[in-house]
């Protein structure tokens, strides 16, 4: 379950690096003085359905505009930030609301908006009808590329305050002046802000909003941990990376782990028990079954699997990131029933045939917005799992993902999709698959 760019995205499966080093501030997409450019031109648009990606759907002479900062319903004036007179679609921000939805409202940040923090693609609206809207999109995702009807909501997880103060990670960049900030929206320039609405408090009570940072500092993260203290490690960081303690109560069981604090952790505190209540209780892990944990970050899965199969069980975690593999095998030293190995996920079959005698009862996916991919599901087909977790953050990539299964005799069982990430267009999903005879 296991993160992503700049713009404040959340961090899945391996931990990338978002303004780790100081950049020119420049615009991506269109270049403005390129011939047939319509970048800056406004436009009155009616707006449509949401769309994949924080963007609202809009069409201006049989062409789509994908309209930020906007809700299904509205007239808007709208700036074009992408696209020329011959592209197929175009990128636009909502610069005026000439008719507003009845689900608009004041945001809580004055730091949203056009040109400003790319973090939060909702805040002009409540979580709820933020939760409505990633309902329509996963919706839309399985049924156009998957063929799937799913009929569920996505649902908020447990600590939500309408959307607001759940973030317990950040990484901000610092601009010229050396105060620190988050990107614009699809931009290296950095916005700087005196808070951050959807942190917990104790992220602003760091004071990095305020202080000016000197030369040579790109950026600064920020981890808080489950008892509430916050790390602050400044960039480029030299030496070891300080560990941030983090606990879990999952399954009726809980478990402490220390992440590192430039390491992959769920930014929300409901999270991680919350999806791993749900791996344990859909894949009901037997004494002795072998699991095979794909894209296993910091092992979060493999321990609790650990903790059900015993003794007389195995499980193995196969994860490409260094620094994530070794939080992983720290939180394992102690568990002789579990393996953690650094590899490409698409090579692990020797690594399967090794340490689980070249089969797996349960496979748990967890892999980064790309997906797993054709050749990933191909592999977990052969090993004939009784049942496969797929954890996805991103359902244009999961539905894609289903389809590959369903052509290896995989079906869908059961799928829930939760609001990990209030105030953003991300949404975390975690869908149950079995053998098709099976299913």
């Amino acid at each position: 379950m296991p993160q992503r760019p700049r713009s404040g995205e959340p961090r899945r499966g391996r931990p990338e690096r978002r303004g780790g080093s100081r950049r020119p501030a420049r615009r991506t997409g269109s270049d403005p003085a390129a011939p047939g450019s319509m970048v800056g031109t406004e436009l009155v648009l009616d707006i449509g359905a949401v769309a994949h990606g924080g963007s609202c759907v809009a069409r201006t002479e049989g062409r789509v505009v994908f309209v930020r900062h906007t809700l299904p319903g509205e007239r808007v004036r709208a700036r074009v930030t992408d696209g020329t007179r011959t592209s197929r679609f175009l990128r636009a921000d909502a610069v005026e609301v000439l008719d507003a939805s009845p689900e608009r409202r004041t945001p809580a940040c004055p730091w949203s908006g056009p040109g400003r923090c790319g973090g939060c693609d909702w805040q002009h609206t409540s979580a709820a009808y933020g939760r409505e809207l990633k309902t329509a999109v996963v919706a839309e995702q399985l049924r156009r590329l998957a063929g799937i009807d799913w009929t569920g909501d996505v649902e908020a997880v447990p600590g939500d305050e309408d959307g607001l103060r759940w973030r317990t990670r950040v990484e901000l960049a610092t601009g010229p002046d050396g105060r620190a900030g988050f990107r614009a929206h699809r931009s290296h320039d950095v916005v700087p802000v005196e808070d951050c609405v959807i942190s917990v408090p104790q992220v602003r009570a760091t004071g990095i909003f305020t202080e000016r940072f000197e030369a040579g500092i790109t950026g600064v993260d920020v981890a808080v941990s489950s008892d509430g203290s916050a790390t602050a490690v400044l960039l480029p960081h030299r030496g070891e990376v300080p560990g941030v303690l983090e606990s879990v109560t999952a399954g009726g069981t809980s478990l402490d782990f220390e992440v590192s604090a430039r390491g992959f952790w769920q930014v929300h505190p409901g999270a991680a028990p919350t999806f791993v209540d749900e791996v344990l209780r859909q894949l009901a892990p037997r004494p002795g079954e072998r699991v095979l944990d794909l894209y296993c970050g910091v092992g979060l899965f493999t321990r609790f699997l650990a903790e059900r199969v015993g003794h007389s069980g195995a499980v193995l975690g196969i994860e490409g990131d260094e620094r994530a593999v070794s939080d992983a095998q720290a939180a394992l030293r102690e568990v002789p029933q579990a393996r953690i190995e650094r590899s490409d996920v698409r090579r692990a079959e020797p690594l399967v045939e090794r340490h689980l005698g070249g089969a797996a009862d349960l496979v748990v996916l967890d892999p980064p917005r790309t997906g797993a991919g054709r050749e990933v599901v191909q592999q977990i087909a052969r090993l004939r799992p009784r049942a496969v977790a797929y954890v996805a953050c991103d359902p244009s990539a999961l539905a894609r993902d289903l389809a590959y299964a369903a052509d290896e005799g995989y079906a869908l069982t059961s799928l829930r999709a939760f609001d990990a990430f209030p105030m953003t267009h991300h949404v975390e999903c975690i869908a149950i698959l079995v053998p098709a005879e099976r299913g």
